[in-house]
């Protein structure tokens, strides 16, 4: 069976956790953190990197430094992770969900102007597939509201965003501050993992205190302060030494791992995009002009729900796990209850329906690193799939 993803490993992971336990330091907020940490901020230009157990304690994070609590509202893409909404929730906030794109699975920023009121707080744009959001267009909303912009970052390490004036900038770096994960699904990985970046300096002595469950202990470990203690509200968010170590095998290999991802990615899109989307009715992914592709995942679309199916039930049968992404989060049974007691004050749309078809005809393939022998295998099974 070819499955849909298989973790990578470099080689040295064990090594550098091995190296971490004999050091003596495995708690967290060691060496190999501080080195993950110092080489994210340099190669991408984020203000202050934090890394996490996982991107949804990231977004936990961001949703305590915004101060967002009932009676706020945020504006999340309905298609998308339930962490997305959930950190935000938590805080009991609103939660008013945005449409996707019509051309691809991002937030449709030309709604962002409507879905605003007096009573918005945060935009949390999700870069689908690593592919950006149009930052240009949400960051201008949200200076003429005076909002705070979270990207949801989480699949999108090493892409970046095209301004119209031709700037570059990673993705994570544009917003206030931005959300990464480093599961086992994710281009580098740790098992589970994350990372907060902080881009707006307001937030960067408080992300750490918050970081640091709600202590200024990072301070006292500096020498900065004689002794530390309970200053705001926080949790126990870092992770440990082990989940660092093995993240940093990761960040050594990381343009080689990239350079694998973008060559299978090429390969399925040399496929599809030969005659064979076409004659199926297939939509494949769309990278605007705005974007770059870190080659997180290669998706097609499907006419509907029914020939999605079919499709991946006659892959299972040729032994080559392809799957579904998102369900509606709109739509889902906790929302729904939420919602009641949790109206938004504006007219949020109840209907979303390039989220809905997004839900119904999204299928992914198998990308990993470690593919190649076995892709020849799942584009055959493609072939004799769609005949």
């Amino acid at each position: 069976m070819i499955h849909f993803n298989r973790p990578y490993m470099t080689g040295k992971e064990t090594e550098y956790i091995r190296q971490a336990v004999v050091g003596g330091k495995i708690s967290g907020n060691g060496e190999f953190t501080h080195r993950c940490q110092e080489y994210f901020e340099k190669r991408y230009g984020f203000r202050k990197c934090l890394l996490t157990t996982s991107c949804t304690d990231a977004l936990e994070m961001a949703a305590m430094l915004t101060d967002v609590g009932p009676g706020d509202e945020v504006i999340v893409p309905s298609y998308t992770f339930v962490s997305s909404a959930l950190a935000f929730v938590r805080q009991g906030a609103t939660i008013v969900f945005a449409d996707s794109r019509a051309d691809q699975p991002n937030i449709d920023e030309a709604s962002l102007e409507s879905l605003v009121t007096p009573r918005t707080k945060v935009i949390v744009p999700v870069h689908y597939a690593g592919v950006a959001c149009d930052m240009d267009a949400i960051m201008a909303v949200a200076g003429r509201h005076g909002l705070l912009v979270v990207e949801d970052a989480a699949q999108s390490i090493d892409s970046f965003y095209v301004s119209r004036d031709g700037t570059r900038r990673a993705l994570g770096s544009i917003g206030h501050l931005a959300a990464f994960s480093f599961h086992e699904t994710k281009n580098i990985i740790s098992g589970e993992g994350g990372m907060l970046a902080v881009n707006d300096e307001r937030f960067v002595r408080r992300a750490e205190i918050v970081w640091e469950k709600g202590t200024n202990r990072a301070e006292f470990f500096r020498g900065e302060v004689n002794k530390y203690g309970w200053v705001d509200v926080g949790s126990s968010f870092l992770p440990t030494e082990v989940v660092s170590a093995f993240l940093w095998a990761q960040i050594e290999h990381l343009d080689e791992i990239q350079a694998e991802r973008k060559r299978l990615w090429g390969e399925y899109m040399d496929f599809f995009s030969g005659g064979v989307a076409e004659r199926c009715g297939l939509k494949l992914p769309c990278v605007p002009g705005c974007a770059t592709n870190n080659a997180h995942m290669f998706y097609v679309l499907f006419p509907d729900l029914a020939r999605r199916s079919a499709f991946i039930a006659r892959m299972r049968e040729r032994e080559v796990l392809t799957v579904f992404h998102y369900l509606p989060l709109h739509s889902s049974a906790f929302y729904v209850e939420y919602a009641k007691a949790h109206r938004p004050s504006g007219r949020a749309p109840t209907d979303l329906p390039n989220c809905d078809r997004y839900a119904d005809t999204l299928v992914r393939l198998p990308l990993y690193c470690g593919l190649a022998p076995d892709q020849g295998r799942v584009i055959a099974a493609a072939r004799e799939s769609l005949s």
